[in-house]
């Protein structure tokens, strides 16, 4: 008898799983570009959790908590820029693209004859020996 309810069982377990399609099974949720940078920050912020205790029940000089700290923090910087850089990339609200760099403006005077640029105001061009405009 336990036999024979054990073969029903098995039968419609097969049965079951050759009957689900594919189709049917829910979408997975898409994995998030942050996930393994999120995942990396965490590490290192419970290693410089961890560095700290060790530090304070004096497993660690101070000279070796000071680098191994620092080589944390650089390693934290660059997982932070990294976070940074694929935020504007996706253009997610909240990251501004990095601004750009302006001319800086013209002061002084440029020559109208060959374009030298001087930074006090002249008569001549120290160039060419033209007279000069001031540059406004």
């Amino acid at each position: 008898m336990i036999i024979v309810l054990t073969c029903v069982l098995a039968i419609v377990v097969i049965a079951f799983i050759l009957g689900v399609r594919p189709k049917d099974l829910p979408e997975p949720e898409p994995e998030s570009p942050f996930r393994h940078l999120d995942d990396r920050k965490a590490a290192i912020y419970e290693s410089l959790r961890d560095l700290q205790f060790e530090y304070r029940v004096g497993k660690l000089s101070d000279d070796d908590y000071q680098a191994s700290k620092r080589d944390l923090q650089k390693e934290l910087a660059v997982v932070l820029a990294e976070v940074d850089k694929l935020k504007v990339q996706l253009g997610v609200n909240g990251a501004a693209p990095p601004p750009k760099p302006k001319a800086p403006p013209v002061s002084g005077t440029v020559c109208p004859s060959c374009g030298a640029k001087f930074e006090n105001e002249l008569k001549f061009c120290g160039e060419c020996g033209k007279p000069m405009k001031v540059a406004r």
